[in-house]
């Protein structure tokens, strides 16, 4: 079971990025996704979430409005748009989920994707 997260890059302020994340090895589409984020010489951060069954979502209060996650369970792949972006958002970002269904940790991760914005 793995997930391989893509999409990261370099960026200007203001601009857009969008991140993928594929499932392999299981069917993700009952589990709750995250993405996570970490800036150099800071811990890694919940950014958001999206539940498996009604797809309910959670955001951090410094990309709501800017941030989007969804997921295509038919592709078995979560997404972050990110809009707006701004320098504080450069970090590593990490895609997430569980190993149990209904668990309540996130214990399985992507590796991660780097997301630059220049000022």
């Amino acid at each position: 079971v793995q997930l391989q997260a893509s999409g990261g890059g370099l960026v200007q302020a203001g601009g857009s990025l969008r991140l993928s994340c594929a499932g392999s090895g299981r069917t993700f589409s009952r589990y709750v996704m995250g993405w996570f984020r970490q800036a150099p010489g800071k811990e890694r951060d919940l950014v958001a979430r999206i539940t498996g069954i009604g797809g309910s979502t959670y955001y951090v209060d410094s990309v709501k409005g800017r941030f989007t996650i969804s997921r295509d369970n038919a592709k078995n792949t979560v997404y972050l748009q990110m809009n707006s972006l701004k320098p504080e958002d450069t970090a590593v970002y990490y895609c997430a989920s569980t190993r149990l269904l209904g668990g309540s940790e996130f214990d399985l991760w992507g590796q991660g994707t780097q997301v630059t914005v220049s000022s």
